[in-house]
């Protein structure tokens, strides 16, 4: 089982040493330990790394500081809700909305580190994981490739060997996964789980669908951002993808994002693990496949809209696009000024059609509000 999964599974303690030397020898090394450890030599910051033998040393005394420098720099504040419900002793599929490349599952693992738990072991895809750095600094930090396909036989080949991994890892390896719910990034703020990725979790047992399901011990997550550090980006893509317009990305438009999504300012950042799916929760009815994707779906949507925290931008944003007062208790005129300057600074660097990018800008953030709960 090993072996089957090496061009995909994270290094194992033996590959370690041989990462930290690559990552010490690389020719951005010195921007990088500048920015972690800015308080530090450069060259005591390599020795340091050439000397870690196992990825709990790598995370301990490199990621754990990259994502204080993160939070340090960019979050005016990180919370979360109440862990006690999840057992520090078990293992989850974490299955997260998805906002931001890096910083999603960056701040879990950060999160679960301060409250006790093990960290996580991270999707991350083919189409991200390129060049020697990226690639070592990856699999150290318990990435798993999730190998982009271009045709349907290689689609179905990647998907099965992908869900067998993850059914490994969590019920034999004893590890807990992060995932996205859905292939890519939400960008227009409307956080649906692809019920082709609940397919793709049974492929590995098809037996009993049910059975396979609860025995990943999902927990939905959800994680929301007050400024969402990517809005202007994703405005620009979903602007010239209208109308069923094929995007095409620049070769360095993913690390434009991750680069973008750690730097700039993004405000209160909240994560909220919901309860783990039983098997009384899931659906009865197990004749029809697709039926019970999309019910399986539906019960992660649900869990992921009921935990994530709505910020005034949300309800400015749903004000604006609407012109209406419905949610001024919720936010302060200083608020709403602020973020109308960020609106305006969208619409000064992307070329287009005003109204048109400012309904896309305002979705990001207004969306949300429409699929929360009702809330009093």
């Amino acid at each position: 089982m090993h072996n089957k999964f090496d061009d995909i599974r994270p290094f194992c303690t033996s590959e370690i040493p041989g990462a930290m030397q690559v990552i010490a020898e690389s020719e951005h090394f010195e921007l990088l330990a500048r920015y972690i450890f800015p308080d530090r030599d450069v060259e005591e910051v390599r020795e340091m790394i050439r000397a870690i033998r196992t990825t709990d040393e790598f995370q301990i005394n490199v990621m754990y500081y990259v994502n204080e420098q993160i939070v340090r720099r960019s979050i005016t504040q990180l919370t979360q809700n109440s862990f006690d419900h999840l057992d520090p002793r078990k293992q989850y599929l974490f299955v997260s909305n998805h906002r931001d490349i890096m910083l999603d599952s960056s701040l879990l693992q950060y999160i679960l580190h301060i409250n006790g738990f093990r960290t996580t072991e991270i999707t991350f895809g083919s189409n991200l994981m390129r060049g020697a750095l990226v690639t070592n600094i990856g699999r150290a930090n318990k990435m798993f490739k999730v190998i982009r396909s271009s045709n349907l036989h290689d689609f179905l080949k990647n998907s099965m060997l992908l869900s067998e991994y993850i059914r490994h890892t969590l019920t034999q390896k004893g590890e807990s996964i992060w995932i996205a719910q859905r292939n890519g990034r939400t960008k227009d703020g409307h956080d649906a789980t692809d019920q082709g990725m609940i397919k793709m979790f049974c492929m590995s047992d098809k037996s009993d669908l049910a059975r396979s399901v609860s025995e990943l011990n999902i927990v939905p997550m959800a994680i929301s951002y007050q400024i969402e550090p990517c809005d202007i980006l994703k405005t620009r893509e979903l602007y010239l993808s209208r109308g069923g317009k094929k995007y095409v990305k620049q070769p360095d438009e993913d690390l434009n994002s991750i680069l973008t999504g750690i730097t700039q300012p993004k405000g209160h950042v909240h994560i909220s693990l919901g309860e783990p799916i039983t098997y009384e929760q899931l659906p009865s009815d197990h004749r029809h496949a697709n039926e019970f994707y999309k019910g399986v779906a539906s019960l992660i949507d649900k869990q992921i809209y009921t935990h994530y925290k709505l910020y005034d931008n949300n309800y400015i944003a749903h004000d604006l696009r609407s012109g209406t007062s419905t949610y001024a208790d919720r936010y302060t005129l200083e608020a709403k000024k602020t973020f109308e300057e960020r609106c305006n600074a969208m619409l000064q660097q992307v070329e287009g059609d005003r109204d048109t990018l400012l309904n896309i800008f305002l979705g990001i953030y207004a969306n949300p509000v429409d699929n929360a709960p009702k809330r009093s």
